[in-house]
């Protein structure tokens, strides 16, 4: 992938790991926009990284999607690069019925529906400027963590979206790459340290990332990623496990509500 001179859409690009690529891109005199919901947020990256532009835009919102799109497409005609990043997740009780039938699926909505969604709305932009598409799936598309059963499918989606996606777009010029993360320390898992799970930092993702994109890898499996793939292959049933039984802490004594 050529990482300099590109011009480039992060969404849920405001904080976490989509703020940390947009610097890195940025670093690479790139131009980057940058997405999310919480405008207050996005003010205080616009402050502290003045090249930075951004917009705010909730990907869960079709009608939000098509505005976006239609503002990018006029602002700036060049992109070449769409990182569909913006995700949700938390644990969920399935024992129990939820209160909200609506809220259940706002995973889905933001993680799948955001990342199609945005994807059908700048692909042909994309296609135009024989660009590039990255989708961040996880880890837990392989293997996933039981106690985030929405959020793991949803990544493993995501997995399966993409690899359909790039035998659709192989002639026409579009690279489709996706990035695995394991768990990042972000505002999605924080307190998960106090439970032992293993994270890596953003910087390391960046670092890892970069130069498997500088190497032409279209599928990124940084860290443990690459080991839980393995193990789903060698002993599925025992990894399985492993993931349940470091998990039940995080799920919630009853359903939302």
């Amino acid at each position: 992938m050529k990482l300099t001179g590109r011009t480039i859409l992060i969404t849920g690009g405001s904080a976490g790991i989509g703020l940390a690529f947009a610097l890195k891109f940025l670093e690479l005199g790139n131009e980057v926009i940058v997405t999310g919901r919480r405008q207050a947020v996005l003010d205080e990256a616009k402050s502290r990284h003045p090249k930075l532009h951004t917009i705010q835009s909730d990907i869960a919102d079709p009608q939000q999607i098509a505005a976006l799109a239609a503002r990018v497409k006029a602002e700036f005609p060049r992109l070449d690069v769409l990182m569909n990043n913006a995700g949700v997740g938390g644990s969920t009780n399935l024992r129990a019925p939820a209160g909200d039938l609506a809220g259940l699926t706002y995973e889905v909505d933001i993680n799948v529906g955001g990342v199609i969604r945005m994807t059908s709305a700048l692909i042909d932009t994309l296609t135009a400027n024989k660009g590039t598409i990255i989708n961040v799936s996880s880890g837990l598309a392989f293997v996933p963590l039981p106690s985030n059963p929405i959020y793991s499918a949803t990544k493993a989606a995501v997995h399966s979206y993409t690899q359909s996606l790039r035998f659709q777009l192989e002639d026409s010029g579009v690279e489709v790459v996706e990035l695995m993360p394991p768990a990042v320390r972000t505002e999605l898992t924080d307190g998960w340290d106090e439970h032992g799970v293993s994270m890596i930092s953003t910087a390391e993702l960046v670092k890892w990332s970069f130069a498997s994109l500088r190497s032409g890898r279209l599928e990124i499996r940084p860290g443990q990623t690459k080991q839980l793939a393995f193990m789903r292959r060698l002993a599925p049933n025992f990894i399985n496990r492993q993931l349940w039984n470091a998990s039940k802490a995080f799920v919630p004594a009853s359903a939302a509500s």
